[in-house]
């Protein structure tokens, strides 16, 4: 590197040769001098430059992991809320499982046509599609929706429920109201009404009618009702007396063993005691009265009867 030294207007030129180092020196004196002296005063004049920012990306961090804990919050509700709604939706569709039961039950104690009135089956739809205003609802309309239908839901089990109810009360009408014979096998050995005393000769007023069997027999009750009394007598032997609607009341008499005490609930067809031949009687029989209102009746008319 040459410098070329000039000596007044018309003077001479002369030229210097720098070695290396004069032109490392020259370099630092000429670029780094004014470097130094900015930063120098940078740092005197300026000092809060850098502090400002160290507190902006402090903050900045600070939005950022705010942000992440509002994200996870966000995560953590939309998973409850999806959790409950799933329990909502298997809770309705247990309560449809249970309604389509009553309702399948219903329809057929009232003998309803099974193929138009099917509870198991998907109901029948149709009509022309229309445009929706959205695919995915709104999170409220979802929820008025459920609760549209759990309130549809509810009115259904309430007026199936009544319905059943009505049904049971009706078959446990029919239940209760005398008919059949009360054993499985037998023949009618004396009716009611008069007739001779087997042990007098004499005649006799016969206030039932008697059942000539098998020792040991099963003795049925021919309706539902309650044991109203359940004693040994001289005359009946081992008795059971059951009370039914309607001011209906059964008596069974003679028994060998009675199987139900006074305050139980006997169901038609149930066996209530065996036949037997105690008390004033001649043989294994079953002795059946029948009082409506306190007064003997003819239990004929109600052996007669089919349940429609």
């Amino acid at each position: 590197m040459k410098i070329l030294i000039i000596r007044g207007v018309h003077g001479k030129t002369m030229a210097v040769q720098l070695g290396f180092w004069m032109k490392a020196l020259l370099s630092v004196c000429l670029f780094g001098a004014p470097l130094s002296i900015g930063w120098y005063l940078g740092t005197l004049y300026s000092p809060e430059v850098p502090e400002f920012f160290v507190d902006l990306s402090d903050s900045l961090e600070q939005d950022l992991a705010n942000q992440r804990q509002q994200l996870q919050d966000i995560e953590v509700d939309s998973q409850r809320s999806v959790r409950a709604l799933g329990v909502h939706m298997a809770d309705l569709q247990s309560r449809l499982v249970r309604l389509e039961a009553l309702g399948s039950r219903v329809a057929e104690r009232a003998d309803l046509d099974t193929d138009e009135f099917d509870f198991n089956s998907t109901p029948a739809l149709g009509g022309p599609v229309a445009p929706v205003a959205s695919a995915e609802p709104l999170s409220g309309d979802l929820a008025r929706q459920l609760g549209d239908l759990e309130t549809q839901l509810a009115s259904r089990e309430m007026q199936l429920g009544m319905l059943s109810s009505l049904m049971l009360d009706r078959d446990w009408r029919d239940a209760s109201s005398p008919s059949g014979l009360p054993t499985t096998a037998g023949w009618i050995s004396s009716r009611y009404g008069m007739r001779a005393d087997p042990f007098t000769g004499e005649q006799a007023w016969h206030n039932g009618i008697d059942i000539a069997g098998r020792e040991g027999a099963p003795v049925l009750a021919v309706a539902s009702g309650v044991v109203s009394h359940s004693a040994q007598s001289s005359s009946y032997g081992n008795m059971v007396e059951i009370t039914h609607d309607n001011g209906l009341v059964t008596l069974y008499a003679h028994n060998k063993e009675v199987l139900v005490e006074q305050g139980t609930i006997v169901h038609k067809g149930q066996q209530i005691a065996t036949m037997g031949t105690t008390g004033r009687s001649t043989g294994p029989h079953i002795h059946f009265e029948v009082y409506k209102n306190g007064r003997s009746v003819d239990p004929a008319s109600y052996i007669q009867r089919t349940i429609r």
